[in-house]
């Protein structure tokens, strides 16, 4: 796809919001503030897109005092003040908020010194049983202070690395809130990580304590993990506590203690002033090929984030509870648990995206009174497919967003959404990374939404597309850049003590310039649409396609359970373009259903989009966070082995990536 249909060309919006809704939005209220306090251009009334994109302009070339403003607005408490707001805007290496000291876990927890709202939760549990338990805000507030003084007993100082191997639970909560207000640094992996897994990415970061569970219960089965729990403690020699939380109800092994002695000493919690710059956690890249990259941002730069992300473009607040579903491998568990700096409660669910029954997420949502629900594409997509009904089945009257994020939301998703969950609702389709834990663009609550496309690009994000000269470009396909810092890129890397590969992931194509790996069109309206990972992205003829778009139209058809396109360059100039199905049960891949594969991508995308070749597979190769493999699979096909091509922990199924193996050497690539 080489250009994006021009908006006038367009349908009309899916959804607007109806003008209370607008006026209620707190990024309504910031907007008028800033405007009255900062300079910021004044809304235009009755005109919200006019007024977005005069507010989102002001707040990318006024980027210090955008984000000044945002401190103001949240009332971000600073235990010293700072000089100035961005000292050096050069990327990489922009320093925000030089001087300042603040606490993340402060922040998250303020909500609970409030007496009026001791009692109400914080935090809702559940599990499969799907009935949601409550930790109220006192209950937070203490045990969080209780596990702090823990983990200061245990020698745990600013800067020292806390590690959890744990589901998404309240624990996982409170230990890393613990971690944050005495400064250390917290990383997390969830237990369906195996071992070595989880050693490629703590070994890295040579953890002091260890927070683990002796298992799990996934789809209505328990998963034992004393073993690798056991391998974790041999192997990662820095440790010098474990903390055992009996999720299957056995004993603490010997030398480790026990959780509920950990936080049994109730307390109020005593916060770090840590430099605004300093390490709140580590996330990693995927890791699908070599070690994982282990990113490190700031409690500084993630508090602003997340509060401008929650509270302005996700509308959070008091009275709002927050259920997405992720786990703690993943970015947005993080993302999840900053929901307490709005003062909303947070759901937590452990437990299969599926279990009982497809509509197991819709019904969590109902029984814990969701209002702004988060999934993953996929989900939607699953949905459909298995003919879910939401809206006729469940009461969703409080949910007032549909979130997701993971992949690109396809036009089908955002229509079934629209039809079978509620008409008025708004469906905020984001895309950001692991990279920022946040969004470059998506939720804005004052906006429509459009088919497809994501709302607009965040707050202080300065978001473009641009073409390989480094121009950018509206209208038309180009790589996603961020032209200027946000605070909550990384720090740094650890174990990357000159920088060289922090540079060589974001800013070798365009120097100063960060390059995200996503294709993308901003179009003239505003509003942009994902086409998948440039990395990995079609490209026949010098025309560049997006994977994304081609899975949206193969996966409608029932038989396709999911699909795997990819673009292999031969040695010889040619480009073989194979598509990899796995089908549906009782399927088969026969000439009718060849044909209306091709027919479906050549009537809804164009004829370069057909594959070369449409062949079976056993299944398709996922990261452990549950993204496809693209890159790794397009390395097996050119002939690189398979020990090259792939970190094998960090892929769910090594032996399906076996068979890409298998399959170049029948189609006569030699390995390296």
């Amino acid at each position: 796809m080489n250009t994006a249909a021009h908006p006038d060309d367009l349908p009309g919006p899916l959804w607007e919001p109806g003008a209370d809704r607008i006026e209620r939005a707190q990024l309504t209220r910031f907007h008028a503030w800033a405007a009255e306090r900062h300079g910021a251009p004044a809304a235009r009334p009755g005109d919200p897109a006019a007024s977005y994109a005069a507010l989102h302009r002001w707040s990318v070339e006024e980027l210090e005092t955008f984000w000044g403003a945002v401190a103001e607005w949240f009332e971000v408490r600073f235990g010293t003040p700072y000089d100035t707001v961005l000292a050096d805007p050069a990327m990489p290496g922009a320093r925000w908020f030089p001087g300042a000291t603040l606490n993340y876990a402060e922040h998250a927890l303020r909500a609970g010194e409030d007496p009026a709202r001791a009692d109400d939760p914080a935090l809702l549990h559940v599990d499969e049983t799907h009935e949601p338990r409550p930790v109220t805000w006192a209950e937070l507030r203490a045990q969080v202070g209780a596990a702090a003084a823990a983990l200061r007993r245990l020698g745990v100082r600013p800067g020292d690395r806390v590690s959890g191997y744990l589901p998404n639970i309240p624990q996982a909560a409170i230990a890393f809130l613990a971690t944050a207000a005495v400064g250390g640094v917290w990383t997390s992996c969830a237990p369906d990580f195996g071992a070595r897994s989880v050693l490629d990415r703590f070994q890295q970061v040579e953890p002091v304590v260890l927070f683990t569970v002796d298992g799990y219960a996934y789809g209505g089965k328990t998963h034992d993990r004393t073993e690798t729990v056991a391998e974790l403690r041999r192997e990662l020699p820095t440790v010098r506590a474990v903390v055992h939380i009996p999720l299957l109800g056995t004993p603490a092994p010997e030398g480790a203690l026990a959780w509920d002695d950990i936080v049994r000493d109730a307390s109020e919690p005593v916060f770090e002033q840590v430099p605004f710059d300093h390490p709140l956690w580590v996330l990693y890249s995927s890791g699908t090929t070599g070690l994982p990259k282990a990113i490190v941002q700031s409690q500084g730069g993630i508090l602003l984030e997340h509060l401008k992300q929650l509270g302005l473009h996700c509308d959070l607040g008091p009275g709002d509870r927050f259920f997405w579903y992720t786990s703690t491998g993943w970015m947005m568990w993080n993302f999840l648990v900053s929901g307490l700096l709005s003062g909303a409660t947070v759901v937590l669910y452990d437990g299969s995206p599926g279990y009982p029954d497809t509509a197991a997420q819709w019904r969590i949502a109902e029984r814990t009174g969701t209002t702004l629900y988060g999934t993953s594409a996929a989900y939607v997509m699953a949905c459909r497919k298995a003919g879910v009904h939401p809206g006729r089945d469940f009461d969703l009257s409080r949910v007032k967003c549909v979130a997701t994020t993971g992949s690109p939301l396809p036009p089908d998703g955002f229509r079934w959404i629209h039809d079978e969950v509620a008409e008025d609702m708004w469906i905020a389709s984001v895309s950001g990374g692991t990279d920022v834990c946040s969004c470059f663009a998506g939720a804005v609550p004052t906006l429509p939404v459009h088919i497809g496309e994501l709302q607009a690009p965040g707050l202080g994000t300065d978001l473009q597309a641009w073409d390989p000269q480094g121009r950018p470009v509206v209208d038309e396909v180009g790589e996603l850049v961020v032209t200027r810092p946000m605070p909550s890129m990384p720090v740094r890397f650890w174990n990357d003590p000159d920088g060289s590969r922090y540079r060589d992931s974001y800013f070798e194509m365009f120097p100063g310039v960060w390059r995200h790996g996503d294709w993308i069109t901003v179009t003239s309206r505003g509003t942009v649409v994902i086409h998948g990972r440039s990395d990995s992205t079609l490209n026949r003829q010098g025309v560049r396609m997006g994977s994304a778009d081609i899975y949206e139209a193969v996966e409608r058809l029932p038989e396709i359970r999911e699909s795997l396109v990819i673009g292999v360059e031969q040695p010889d100039g040619g480009y073989w373009m194979p598509l990899f199905v796995h089908l549906a049960p009782g399927a088969t891949l026969d000439e009718d259903l060849l044909a209306r594969i091709k027919t479906t991508i050549r009537t809804e995308l164009s004829p370069r989009h057909v594959p070369d070749e449409v062949i079976e597979v056993p299944g398709v190769p996922h990261t452990l966070t549950g993204k496809r493999i693209e890159v790794p699979v397009k390395r097996l096909l050119q002939g690189t082995s398979l020990d090259k091509a792939v970190n094998p922990g960090s892929v769910d199924d090594i032996d399906l990536l076996k068979y890409y193996e298998r399959l170049a050497r029948t189609k006569g690539v030699s390995a390296d």
